[in-house]
Formats: C-alpha cells, structure tokens, sequence
C-alpha cells in the first residue's frame, strides 16, 4: 500500500513538471504599436505649393504642371506617398505669405524680402540658385582688374549691388584712391553725381543705402545729387556721358551692357578700363522655398524630405525647365540668418514709406 501511494504521488509530480515546462502560453494581446517597425511610406493626402505672381498665372500654372509629378515622385524616394499636389498661384505676393501663415499653403516659393515679412507663420528652407559670377569679392578693388566678370559655372544663392564709378574726373578720382587701398570719406562720395533706381529696387537703392549707413550712417537721400534712372540702360548712358560720375547696379550689369558702352554710348575705351567698382554691398540672397510653421503635416521629417526632392529636382534637366519660370537653376538648404541683410532691407523700406 505505502509503495501504491508513493507511486501516485510520483505521477501527479510528474505531470505537474510536465504542464510546468511545456510551451508558453500565448496572449490575445499584441506588442505595443511603437514596438513595431513602421513599413511603407507615410501617406498625405495633399501637398499645396503655392507661386507668388510674378508671371502671369496661367502661364506660371501652365509651365508648373510637370512640377506635380516630379513631387510625388521624389517625396515617395523620401518616404512619402502624396495622394496629391495641387498648385496655387496667390494674387498677391502677400497672399502666398498669408496662405502659409494660415496653413492653407504648405510650401511657398517666395522671394526673400516675402519670406521676412512673413516668417512668423512661415520657415525658409532653401534657397534659389543661380549662375555665379567669375567675382564675388566683399573689397571693392578686388574688382578693378581689368577683366571682363565672367559668368562662372558654380552655382551662387545671393548677388551683389555695385557702386560703379564712370569715366568722369570725379568718378575716375574714387576709383584711384580705391585701387591705392584708401578708404573713401562721405565728402569724397557726396561730392558726386550719383544715379540710382526706384526705392523699391533691392540692387538700385536698398542694399547701396544700407551700405551707406554701415559706413557713414547716411543714406541716399543724403547726398548732394543723386537723380532717379527710369532703367539700368540709361544710367549707363549717363555715366558714359559724364552726366553723372556714379550709378548703382547689380554685379553682372556691366556683362549687358558692356557692347552698348561702345556703340550706343559712344565710348572708346571698354566698359572694364573705363569704369570701377568703388563699394560693393553685402550678399542679397536669392528667392525662397519656405513652408507653413502651422500646416498639420509640417514636422522635421517632412521638411528635410522637401528639401531633398527640391535639391533632386533642381538637378534634372525636366526640373529645370519648370522653375526656368523663376530664373532658379537649382536650391540649395537655408537657414533664417541668411535673410538678415534682407531683414534690414524692409526696415529700411518702412522708413522710407513712413517718410
């Protein structure tokens, strides 16, 4: 009997390590979702990209159809399915502005004096290239060697406005002491005849008067005599004439003009021996690709795979074709203190118009 007990008492052990040591046993309930690995791209039913007017907008609509694919493409390389890319030319360049403000408008190819005046609802990510320039010095006697500025073919995201000085006595006499490496004093400026552009021309005005305040804490409205040009040409004329002994300009300016120097403006010598850069401001940075702070989309993820497909697209022969319209070659990443200079730009414009 004591071994019959003993026995049976073996068996329900055993059958109770048995049970004990079998398979796991499996639960209903899954791992949490932030343990499994996300696969596929992430959808978005709609990007908006939105154009300032600069074009007329059938054309601008026209001309950026291809753009649509060409998006959605390269966002799904960057991990995104967009359902759809609608395109939105604004009425008004303040329109596109509020637009990203509101959200409506997720990205917004704006210009960069657009993006400062807005970049409380908005944030600047790339920046438009375009075709450099064989010079691109911050010293305006680097300028004055007698060669012709050169388109280059590296890529540039901001221009410089040129003080240029003709062939005149007084404007050959700044350009003299300049290429000595003498610093010019406001008697020496003031004591010429300037031309400039409109007060809402960023190479023509804005930049030079601000150059004119980093250094002599004047302006353009300052100087003796400084007469408005209704066009770059005939500012040129006036210098090549002697009427007046400096202009402001963009720094290619002198590459379009430089054959009419001599056969409309009836000048000997070339535009490069004849004239010289006397002040040169600082960079103007070029348009933008900005996008909503408050679109619901809009996180560090996205942004960076809008950078990537911009930079991809601006590299294809059929993505420069499309942003052709803007005279942008290709983009390049941005950041919100490369709009400093265009930040003190608009200051210096509600001045003026308060004025």
């Amino acid at each position: 009997m004591k071994k019959f007990f003993a026995l049976a008492l073996s068996l329900v052990m055993c059958i109770g390590l048995l049970a004990g040591c079998g398979d796991k046993p499996q639960t209903d309930n899954p791992p949490p979702a932030d343990s499994q690995e996300e696969t596929g791209p992430k959808k978005v039913d709609k990007l908006s990209v939105y154009f300032v007017p600069s074009r007329e907008p059938g054309e601008i609509i026209t001309v950026t159809e291809p753009l649509k694919q060409l998006l959605k493409d390269e966002m799904l390389n960057q991990g995104y399915d967009i359902g759809e890319v609608v395109i939105n030319v604004g009425t008004t360049y303040e329109a596109v502005g509020e637009a990203l403000g509101a959200g409506t408008a997720d990205v917004g190819l704006i210009p960069g004096g657009t993006y400062v005046l807005y970049d409380d609802g908005c944030d600047v990510i790339l920046t438009a290239t375009r075709d450099g320039l064989s010079k691109d010095f911050d010293d305006a006697k680097d300028w004055n060697d007698g060669q012709p500025t050169e388109a280059s073919t590296k890529q540039a995201v901001s221009y410089r406005a040129l003080m240029i000085a003709g062939p005149s006595e007084k404007g050959q006499a700044l350009t003299a002491k300049v290429n000595a490496g003498e610093e010019l004093t406001w008697d020496d400026l003031n004591g010429a005849n300037w031309s400039v552009m409109g007060s809402s021309s960023p190479a023509g005005y804005i930049y030079p008067s601000l150059w004119l305040q980093d250094r002599y804490e004047k302006g353009i409205t300052d100087l003796a005599s400084a007469v408005q040009s209704d066009s770059y040409a005939s500012a040129f004329a006036r210098l090549a004439s002697g009427q007046v002994d400096v202009l402001v300009t963009y720094a290619d300016a002198r590459r379009d003009y430089a054959e009419r120097w001599n056969t409309e403006f009836n000048r000997e010598g070339s535009i490069w021996e004849e004239t010289g850069v006397i002040g040169v401001t600082a960079p103007i940075y070029n348009d933008t690709v900005s996008v909503s702070k408050s679109a619901p989309n809009m996180d560090a993820d996205m942004v960076a795979a809008l950078q990537e497909a911009f930079i991809n697209i601006g590299n294809t022969p059929e993505g420069k074709e499309v942003i052709a319209i803007y005279s942008h070659n290709g983009y390049q990443k941005a950041q919100s203190s490369d709009y400093d200079n265009e930040r003190a730009a608009q200051q210096l414009i509600q001045e003026l118009t308060a004025n």
